[in-house]
Parts: structure tokens; C-alpha cells; sequence
């Protein structure tokens, strides 16, 4: 196509946005910023029995903060809107072409009754794969002009139905899986207007695809058994067909489609649970889609340089949460440590610790070991008081340290700490101090450092060496746990 490149995303307002709208939004998003095109957000509000209130404004959010600009849209407007499917239907647009289909013999009236359709459904396949289908069987088409007036005058309730030839093939085109063949008589005559007067999904998306110009229609590979239905609309109006693009299956690790019960699976949990929008966008462009480069953790400006729609992978892609979490700790590592501690470690420390201390500092030392806030209270419970653990801890072959010389040293200490001013209590004076005994008993750092951290902290691991603890916690608190230490030796 030599015409601008233009997409769109068109969410139906049902509730959060899963990873798998999200990821559909951000390759929309690239194809069309990758060429320097149009990104359109439209909604598509026609299923009245599904809308949850709220679900438009959570679109709206969603998209600002993983950064998906629109430059058409309900909220912004532009030249080919209404931008909301409702607001069309009120216009009278779908109806138009319906009809404009009759005209063609191309859909016709079907006035069959509830009971009437149950009766068409059949069951298929056994076991837990059996499942109902219903395959409508022209009943309608064979009404006469004077019967379908008659009935419309009567107020007898409605749809219209697409009339697909029962045989032969169609064959459809998509960028990824070249071209698909399939038998006429697997496509159901599907509804394109229903009884409420509002149009189907499937109709209104052509409609309102080839009255906003969308060059390539960007979605998940469920919907391929459905393109053939959507290119003989195309083709019964004469329209251009414009490029597919059926991304993978996102699936869980067991490789079962992704659901609820996998844990988050919206954007909005995801953001709540800590990961950064930056670190979901950034995961969920690799869900069936690599870089040439083999960089994994790039910017969305980056990802939108490098994007190749064509390199998107027909095979599923694997929700690793492992993976996720990996690729926020990265996120978290290249932040500036104030907004760090504004954004994210800021109410875990608050909530966490309760002595009055250098929160700020402390977010410093836990930023390059986190990858969720919920990982930062197990790294700095000891600030607030020691845990309780066993003098066994004391005891470190790499260190060379036991029980025994840890109470020899803290004895030691304990005098030479005391002496020391609370303004002395700075992780420079403190380590010197320390230095100065490790240098006159002559023994190795961890021979000190070891049983000193332990004493303050009750912990094996820590985000900051002993007297980076000490100098937060100060004169006081320190030589309190460095006494407390020793009791619990000495018994």
C-alpha cells in the first residue's frame, strides 16, 4: 500500500485491559509510528449487555500512562468521527449499509424466533470438547419481498444476516500466515445487525475499518476463522481489503491460554502490583515479537524504531512472570533515586518502618536489589527492630567466625563505640573505627564486619554493610542491640 499507514485500537468498554488488548494496542501503536502514520482509538460500544460503567475512562488512562498516544479519537476528535459506535448507530450509518447489502442480495432479513434457533443447535465433540455450535440454515432468504414487508410492517422483531455462499472457497490474505483458504460452507450466515438495532462487532468493525481509512487491521490470530466473513463484506461492497495482522496466542507457562486465574492480567493490576508502565510495555512488545538486536529492555520510542510487523512470530507467546519481574528490577535500577523513592519505595518504607530514620537513604540502598515493592519490607524489617534468630547465625567458615570470638569481638567493641560521639556516628567515622581494631587485632574484615552486622541487624543479608546500619540507626539504637547481642551470647 502506498497510501499513509493507519490503525487503530478498538476496545469494547467491558472492564480492564488485559495484556492481550494492551499488547494489540502497542503493535497498532507501532505499525503506525514506526512509518510515521495515523494511530486511531475508536470504541466500539455496540454490545449494550457487556458494557461495565467506567471501562471507557479506564481505556483512556491505560493508554496515557503505557504512553499510547492516539491523534484521532473520542476524547480528541478528528475527520472521520464519530469515534464511539454508538454515537454511529444513532446516525443511522450501520443500518445504511445493511441494507445497502440487501439491495445486493448480499444479507437479508431473518425473522426466525428465539426456539426456532435453538432448535439449530448441535452438539460437537466429546467429552470436555464438546461444545454447542449453531449454524443457521438460510430459513429467511427464501421469504419474498411481500413477506419481509409484511412482517416489517407487522413489527415483528429482526436481525440481518449475512448471505455467504454455501459452497466453494474463500481465500484471505494475512501478513503473517500468507494466504488462508477455507470451505464457503464452514462460514455461518453471521448477523450483522441485531434485534436491538445495533450492529454486530464484526460488521461495524468493516463499516467503520473502511470509513477511517485503516490501512492495516492489527488483532489476536482468534479472529482468523472469522476474516473470510469480513472479506466478503469488503468485496460485496467494493471496498479495498485492508492488511491483517493475527498475533500469537498469549498463553501461561504451561502453555494454556492466559486467564484470570493466572494471576494479573490487566494492565491496571500489573501497575498496581508495582511493575512500571515503562516495564509492561516494554514485556508485553516481546510477547511474540524480538528485536533484531537481541536488546530485550528498550524505551518505547526505541521499540517503535526497531518494530517490524512482519517479524512477528505465528507461534504462541509465553507469559513468563518471572521474566516480568527480571525486567522491572532493570526498570527499577535505571530510575533517578528520588522518583524511586517518590514511586515506589516511599509507602513501603513508611508502612514498614516506624523509627524516625533516613527513609531516602534507605530507598538507596534497596533500589538495585527489588524488582516489586513487596520485596523491600523483608530487606529492611531489622531497621525497625531486630528479628528474632539463633547465635548459630554467628558462625561463618568463609568469615572463620563462631560464637565464641563474635562475643570476643563485640565486647571488644562495645567500649571503643561507646566512646564515640552521636555526631561521630557517620559510616565514614564508623568505618574507620572499625579498621583501625581490625588493623591492630590482625584479622580479616569479616572477622569484625561479620558479628557486628549480625548484632544490628539479626540478619545474614542486608542491603548495606554493618556500619552503613549503624550510622542510620545512630549511638543509641546501636550500642542497645550491640548489648542485647552480647546477652544473647553470653546465655
Amino acid at each position: 500500500m502506498s497510501q499513509k499507514i493507519r490503525t487503530r485500537y478498538a476496545p469494547s468498554p467491558t472492564g480492564r485491559m488485559h495484556v492481550g488488548n494492551l499488547r494489540t494496542a502497542l503493535y497498532a501503536y507501532l505499525i503506525a509510528k514506526h512509518e510515521q502514520g495515523d494511530f486511531l482509538l475508536r470504541i466500539e460500544d455496540t454490545d449494550q449487555e457487556r458494557f461495565v460503567e467506567g471501562a471507557t475512562e479506564i481505556i483512556y488512562r491505560t493508554m496515557q500512562e503505557a504512553g499510547l498516544a492516539h491523534d484521532e479519537g473520542p476524547d480528541i476528535g478528528g475527520p472521520v468521527g464519530p469515534y464511539v459506535q454508538s454515537e454511529r448507530v444513532q446516525a443511522g450509518l450501520y443500518m445504511q449499509y445493511a441494507k445497502e447489502l440487501i439491495d445486493k442480495g448480499e444479507a437479508y432479513y431473518c425473522f426466525c424466533t428465539p426456539e426456532r434457533l435453538a432448535g439449530l443447535k448441535q452438539t460437537v465433540g466429546e467429552g470436555e470438547e464438546a461444545h454447542e455450535i449453531s449454524i443457521y440454515d438460510k430459513h429467511c432468504l427464501s421469504l419474498s419481498r411481500e413477506e419481509v414487508e409484511a412482517n416489517l410492517a407487522a413489527g415483528k422483531p429482526y436481525v440481518i444476516r449475512q448471505n455467504n455462499p454455501a459452497e466453494g472457497t474463500t481465500t484471505f490474505h494475512d501478513v503473517l500466515y500468507g494466504n488462508i483458504t477455507v470451505d464457503n460452507a464452514e462460514l455461518d450466515d453471521m448477523i450483522l445487525i441485531k434485534s436491538d438495532g445495533y450492529p454486530t462487532y464484526n460488521f461495524a468493525n468493516v463499516v467503520d475499518d473502511h470509513l477511517m481509512g485503516i490501512t492495516h487491521v492489527v488483532r489476536g490470530n482468534e479472529y482468523i476463522s472469522s476474516s473470510p466473513k469480513y472479506n466478503r463484506l469488503y468485496d460485496a461492497f467494493g471496498w479495498e481489503v485492508p492488511q491483517y495482522v493475527h498475533c500469537p496466542l498469549i498463553t501461561n507457562m504451561e502453555h494454556k491460554k492466559l486467564s484470570k486465574r493466572d494471576g494479573d492480567t490487566s494492565f491496571e493490576d500489573l501497575a498496581t502490583h508495582g511493575y512500571l508502565p515503562e516495564t509492561i510495555v516494554n514485556f508485553v512488545a516481546l510477547l511474540g515479537w524480538s528485536p533484531e538486536d537481541n536488546e530485550e529492555i528498550k524505551s518505547l520510542e526505541e521499540l517503535t524504531a526497531a518494530f517490524d510487523y512482519h517479524k512477528i512470530s505465528k507461534s504462541p507467546a509465553a507469559f513468563d512472570y518471572e521474566k516480568l519481574k527480571w525486567m522491572n528490577g532493570e526498570y527499577y535500577k535505571k530510575m533517578d533515586p528520588a522518583q524511586f523513592y517518590a514511586r515506589i519505595a516511599r509507602p513501603v518504607l513508611e508502612a514498614s518502618i516506624h523509627r524516625k530514620l533516613d527513609l531516602v537513604q534507605i530507598s538507596a540502598m534497596v533500589q538495585t536489589r527489588v524488582s516489586l515493592p513487596e520485596e523491600i519490607p523483608a530487606l529492611v524489617d531489622f531497621f525497625d527492630a531486630v528479628p528474632d534468630y539463633e547465635t548459630a547465625l554467628y558462625a561463618n567458615k568463609k568469615m572463620k567466625t563462631d560464637a565464641a570470638s563474635s562475643l570476643t569481638v563485640l565486647k571488644e567493641l562495645r567500649p571503643i563505640l561507646a566512646q564515640l560521639p552521636e555526631s561521630s556516628y557517620d559510616n565514614d567515622t564508623l568505618y574507620a573505627t572499625l579498621q583501625r581494631y581490625i588493623t591492630e587485632k590482625e584479622v580479616k574484615n569479616g572477622y569484625v564486619l561479620w558479628p557486628i552486622r549480625i548484632a544490628v541487624s539479626g540478619k545474614a543479608m542486608t542491603p548495606c554493610g554493618a556500619t552503613e546500619i549503624m550510622a542510620l540507626l545512630g549511638r543509641e539504637e546501636t550500642l542497645t542491640r550491640v548489648d542485647a547481642a552480647i546477652s544473647k551470647l553470653e546465655e
